[in-house]
């Protein structure tokens, strides 16, 4: 049994890890609201284990109370949790010896590691069940997994694209995930309960696209024995999604406009219309535009299906999103499989992370259901990961040897933005801070009457 000393706030997280330590069933946990009982506390019950949760302001206050800790006791491990934190609280935190600094709010896995790091005799349990999950991680929309801004906006167009009857246009490279947009489109609108029909234009073959799409009566055409519906009136109240329109010819191009303006439908070799409810999602990996410019692509079609538009960016360009999308994708696995992979080591998540992963979300998950496959091992390294795919990480370009000179350089460049530094450097803005620690690099403020000047520079060894 670990005796662990929870110093939080009276906010909304307070019973999140208290609850989730309980459920791990190996704690006791002593709880304290005050920073000077909490020292008290710390004093007469000798815990294993400290975590301090933070609020926006108070990070400075709580690292003064884990320096005092550390004063009476070096070897104490403590966690410090917050809902935000910046460079120089962070610095400071590893400069005085907090062990982690986790942002919150967190995921199970975060917390698990963590554990582990600071207790070596440790034994995680598996994972929280569904239910009691959402409280210690960040609520996802289904399945769009993401923190990035551009993420973010997506969900907010879903959900206000949903309730209309408006045609969508969704862009975006393959495997951003366009298809997992419009069933999220379907299910939060008033369509959820009837079908979603989703055809893929590029694996239909041109010749059958009309009798596939529209259905043919019995003898239309030489093999024809019998009538058979097409899949657009299968959707019926429902919504059908054009994948990849944009290779669909221009002959088909003017029968899906004719289905948009007139809402009827006609059976290959039948001679009367039906009227048509679906509502209309396509989605394409080409850019549109250029395709009406070479004439390859109609616009009064484009017209019709741009009504709203949501566009997915690459995951290259949501570098932050990578850790998310991996344990999600494990913890899928993890069921799947029946295994209990913890996640990658650090030396492979930070390859991983700068990986330029061209085929997007669906290139990770068919990677991981390879790794799954041979996974013999509960933390997956990088002997862990295909040959065929390390050989990828190795050619991606590394650091120059000055890594010190590099890390100065992408924070120059970015003005001090962690953020965009780290994406410049593929990497996870937690390797950021521990690299800036590892060589001593600080921002130094220097205040005068007119203005106030930064410099960056690394402290002497």
């Amino acid at each position: 049994m670990h005796k662990v000393l929870l110093v939080d706030k009276q906010t909304k997280q307070d019973q999140t890890v208290k609850e989730f330590l309980q459920q791990q069933g190996n704690f006791e946990v002593i709880e304290s609201y005050d920073k000077n009982v909490a020292l008290t506390l710390f004093q007469k019950n000798n815990p294993n284990l400290v975590i301090i949760e933070s609020l926006h302001n108070a990070v400075s206050n709580d690292l003064a109370l884990a320096q005092k800790m550390l004063l009476i006791r070096e070897s104490i491990p403590i966690i410090i949790i917050s809902p935000s934190y910046s460079l120089e609280s962070v610095l400071k935190a590893l400069q005085i010896g907090i062990k982690d600094f986790i942002k919150y709010p967190f995921q199970p896995k975060e917390i698990l590691e963590s554990l582990k790091r600071c207790l070596p005799d440790f034994q995680a349990k598996d994972y929280p069940t569904q239910k009691k999950s959402s409280k210690y991680h960040p609520t996802y929309e289904n399945n769009m997994i993401g923190e990035h801004p551009s993420i973010q906006e997506t969900k907010k167009s879903i959900n206000i694209v949903a309730p209309t009857e408006s045609n969508v246009l969704i862009t975006g490279e393959t495997g951003t995930g366009k298809e997992l947009v419009a069933e999220l489109i379907h299910k939060k609108s008033e369509r959820s309960r009837k079908p979603f029909v989703c055809i893929n234009c590029t694996a239909i073959p041109e010749t059958l696209l009309e009798s596939e799409l529209f259905g043919h009566e019995r003898g239309a055409f030489t093999g024809a024995n019998v009538s058979q519906e097409g899949l657009l009136k299968q959707g019926t109240g429902g919504t059908v999604f054009f994948d990849e329109i944009g290779d669909m010819s221009l002959y088909n191009q003017a029968k899906i406009l004719r289905v948009i303006e007139s809402k009827e439908i006609q059976r290959l070799g039948g001679h009367r219309s039906a009227p048509l409810d679906i509502r209309i999602i396509a989605a394409t990996n080409q850019d549109l535009d250029q395709l009406m410019t070479e004439g390859k692509f109609r616009k009064d079609l484009y017209f019709r299906l741009n009504i709203s538009r949501i566009h997915l960016p690459p995951l290259r360009e949501r570098r932050e999103d990578i850790p998310l999308l991996l344990d999600h994708f494990i913890q899928n696995l993890n069921h799947q499989f029946h295994r209990s992979a913890e996640g990658f080591t650090d030396d492979a998540m930070d390859w991983l992370v700068q990986y330029y992963w061209p085929g997007n979300v669906r290139e990770m998950k068919n990677l991981l259901e390879t790794i799954f496959v041979y996974l013999t091992s509960q933390r997956i390294s990088l002997k862990d990961i295909p040959e065929h795919f390390r050989n990828r990480l190795a050619n991606i370009n590394n650091l120059p040897k000055d890594e010190q000179e590099q890390l100065l350089s992408a924070l120059l460049s970015t003005n001090w933005n962690i953020s965009k530094a780290a994406i410049k450097l593929r990497w996870s803005r937690m390797t950021m801070y521990r690299k800036m620690q590892k060589y001593h690099i600080t921002k130094y403020k220097k205040n005068t009457k007119k203005k106030e000047s930064s410099q960056i520079f690394p402290r002497k060894m």
